[in-house]
């Protein structure tokens, strides 16, 4: 039996239409870099400095031109032996030598890469579409990079979730330039967690990359719903993008048969691991180590323990700050209010910090999975953090 696991704001609904309309503009290119030359396109009136990659015509395809985006440049940055950060830099000082700095190396130390795009409809109006840019680069990776899509993604997992009888339901789903996540809580395996009236739900989170930033991911969360902060467990799977196949001598000998074969393999894991991570035994398993954790009591002072507790996940000091701010509205909330602050208080003040409007969307995760960080914390860590003076 299938179930709707969209929302009441059709946030996955609007998720598809997006994957599918990038999926429809997608220019994937392997090429050696000898075959490209990297351009600083100047500001002209109110447009900033904009950069571009240009492919030379080869094999009857013609020259193309393509806008880098930030996500792209950074790699290629990284790629020549800089951070972002100087070769902006260098870019905006003195763009032409950074240019030939770039196509120096790409000529001189000539690597394959695979260029990822998107074509430009023929409808947009941006301003670079008249320079005769064919798309936006969107990503500059290995050859070897295992393209397993975002549509590849849903395709595997959606099912799967729409036959749990965990019922489902997204609470939130987005595609940045880096990375898609989809997270969805079940609508009936839910129970009291560390304290009275602290009810919980089971959940499940879905992220890839089509950009080379992080593996394909399948992991369980746990959500608290009287502030829906959520918690990733230990129970947790990643798959790389790296596939040694790409890399054999015989690749091109393949078949479309052969080289698909590798990614079904995937999609069936990544299939069955929803399934798995959907059990209502898992779920329980982290309710008992919730109601555990919630007798794990701070003997000091909680600002103490909240800076300790930065010290111990190796914490900026503004994102200790953030902590501070989700442990103060932890103590104010439906199961925690009125009792002993804890290793369970803490966690909630962790995952808190997900919901902060100012966080950006890819760093959701590295919250949530902190906050399964203090649940599964070693005891001498967790005590530097409960007997802080």
């Amino acid at each position: 039996m299938t179930h709707n696991i969209e929302n009441n704001n059709g946030v996955l609904s609007n998720l598809l239409r997006e994957v599918q309309d990038k999926a429809a503009k997608q220019i994937d290119i392997v090429t050696p870099t000898s075959q490209l030359q990297f351009q600083t396109e100047l500001p002209e009136g109110d447009y900033p400095v904009n950069s571009r990659v240009i492919v030379e015509a080869h094999k009857g395809e013609p020259t193309r031109f393509f806008d880098i985006n930030p996500v792209a440049f950074s790699q290629i940055a990284v790629d020549a032996g800089l951070d972002t950060k100087t070769a902006r830099k260098l870019q905006t000082i003195c763009p032409h030598e950074f240019d030939g700095v770039v196509n120096k190396l790409w000529e001189k130390e000539p690597k394959k890469r695979l260029l990822r795009a998107h074509a430009y409809s023929s409808d947009q109006t941006l301003h670079y579409t008249k320079l005769g840019n064919t798309g936006v680069a969107r990503a500059w990776v290995s050859d070897k990079f295992k393209t397993f899509d975002n549509h590849d993604m849903l395709n595997s997992t959606l099912p799967a979730l729409m036959e749990s009888d965990a019922q489902f339901k997204v609470v939130n789903a987005v595609v940045t330039d880096k990375r898609l996540y989809i997270r969805l809580k079940s609508e009936t395996h839910t129970g009291a967690g560390a304290n009275i009236n602290d009810v919980m739900a089971n959940g499940i989170g879905l992220s890839n990359s089509e950009t080379g930033h992080g593996s394909i991911s399948v992991y369980q969360l746990f959500w608290t719903l009287a502030c829906l902060n959520g918690m990733q467990t230990d129970n947790r799977s990643r798959s790389s993008h790296i596939t040694s196949a790409r890399g054999q001598d015989d690749y091109g000998l393949l078949s479309s048969e052969a080289k698909d074969a590798d990614n079904k393999a995937l999609s069936l894991k990544v299939r069955d691991l929803v399934t798995a991570y959907s059990s209502r035994d898992l779920f329980d398993e982290t309710l008992v180590k919730m109601k555990v954790a919630a007798g794990d009591v701070i003997e000091g002072s909680i600002n103490d323990a909240a800076e300790n507790l930065g010290k111990v996940l190796t914490l900026t000091k503004a994102e200790n700050k953030n902590v501070m701010e989700g442990l103060l509205k932890t103590i104010g909330q439906a199961g925690y209010s009125g009792q002993p602050v804890t290793r369970a208080t803490m966690i909630n003040a962790v995952t808190a910090v997900a919901n902060n409007p100012e966080i950006d969307c890819d760093n959701v995760d590295d919250w949530q999975r902190r906050g399964g960080q203090v649940l599964n914390m070693k005891p001498a860590d967790w005590a530097r953090v409960a007997v802080a003076a």
